[in-house]
């Protein structure tokens, strides 16, 4: 799901960073803000206490693009970004630009011009995952929430990445490559379903053992 260098026109990939930089300033003075917001919890207050949080989950985002999942008809890679989303919050989206630039440099996933647009195909979904686990989380409960802000984290990346592709690359009378695309995007239905799952199972095991790591919304 990286788009590679040289696939994109040149004015779509810098559209890509030009989004990219607005969104991780806007997310960046979100975090300032609340780090001086009184009403915010402890753990909140300094936004420093979110760095080793942050470092640890965009750790585990580069990793998991080396863990392949045999789904037929491709081999899919884990994403994470929805629960990146749900943990970190307004931090989710500059966490997914770092991580996929050490994912183009140590395995050429996608690429450095293309680092703009791979960055809000996955990180425009990790921020509306966080917003439906906060939203979700007192009706539904954690475990729910949790579960559908994993899988609908990778089911808008999917969906975004189709769009940005379709547009840009595949000739609209091609119906091979369209089904390929549409092939790749149903092969990402389990994959939906599986980090749904982990998501979920990592919320609920941090409710019980550290909720602080969930930030506000680990509290009962």
């Amino acid at each position: 799901m990286h788009i590679s260098d040289g696939i994109l026109p040149a004015p779509l990939w810098l559209g890509g960073y030009g989004i990219t930089a607005l969104i991780t300033s806007y997310s960046l003075r979100l975090l300032r803000r609340a780090g001086v917001a009184e009403q915010c919890p402890w753990w909140e207050r300094d936004p420093r206490h979110q760095l080793p949080k942050g470092a640890l989950l965009t750790a585990a985002f580069f990793v998991a693009s080396s863990i392949h999942l045999p789904f037929p008809p491709a081999s899919l890679h884990l994403v994470l970004n929805g629960l990146m989303g749900l943990m970190l919050g307004a931090l989710a989206y500059p966490a997914i630009v770092v991580g996929l630039f050490f994912q183009v440099v140590a395995f050429g996933h996608g690429g450095l011009t293309t680092l703009g647009i791979n960055a809000a195909i996955m990180g425009i979904p990790a921020l509306l995952a966080g917003g439906i686990f906060r939203a979700g989380r007192r009706v539904m409960g954690a475990g729910v929430s949790a579960f559908l802000a994993g899988a609908v984290g990778v089911g808008l990346a999917v969906l975004l990445f189709y769009g940005v592709v379709m547009a840009a690359v595949v000739d609209p009378g091609s119906e091979t490559k369209h089904l390929a695309l549409g092939s790749l995007v149903v092969a990402h239905i389990p994959l939906m379903v599986v980090e749904g799952l982990f998501a979920s199972w990592v919320v609920l095991f941090l409710q019980r053992v550290q909720p602080a790591l969930l930030g506000e919304y680990g509290k009962r």
